[in-house]
């Protein structure tokens, strides 16, 4: 017949072992979550490595266009001047978008909630109008 003392014994031993167990379960959940991450990464790694090797490979195909642009031209004009109208028509598109970014950069800076704040300054002093 069990006794208190040996209720308590056998209760201790479950209570240790079912420590024992969540200990393994946790270490066997963060044992997952780092298998999961490390094939999450690599996955990304060689998705971003796929992606550049498709930007290089466009920036390639971007410089053959304007050669083929100068060669078509070279069927009319000397070659030089038509490798010239080329670097020119490239130099005019660059400067373009750099005035653009120029104007959206001085848009978006200094990069602070101005129409927020303002709210919130009047929100304030209706608040505190509203507590006189």
């Amino acid at each position: 017949m069990p006794t208190r003392e040996t209720d308590h014994a056998g209760l201790g031993a479950l209570a240790k072992e079912a420590a024992e167990h969540a200990s393994s379960l946790v270490r066997l959940e963060m044992e997952l979550a780092t298998l999961e991450l490390k094939h999450k990464v690599t996955a990304l790694g060689m998705g971003i490595a796929f992606g550049l090797g498709a930007v290089i490979f466009a920036v390639f195909g971007l410089g053959f266009i304007f050669a083929t642009i100068a060669a078509a031209l070279a069927t009319f004009l000397a070659t030089w001047l038509a490798l010239l109208i080329v670097t020119l028509g490239l130099f005019g598109l660059a400067g373009a978008l750099g005035l653009l970014a120029l104007v959206k950069i001085k848009k978006g800076t200094p990069p602070v909630p101005e129409q927020a704040i303002r709210e919130a300054k009047l929100t304030t002093n209706a608040l505190k109008s509203n507590g006189r």
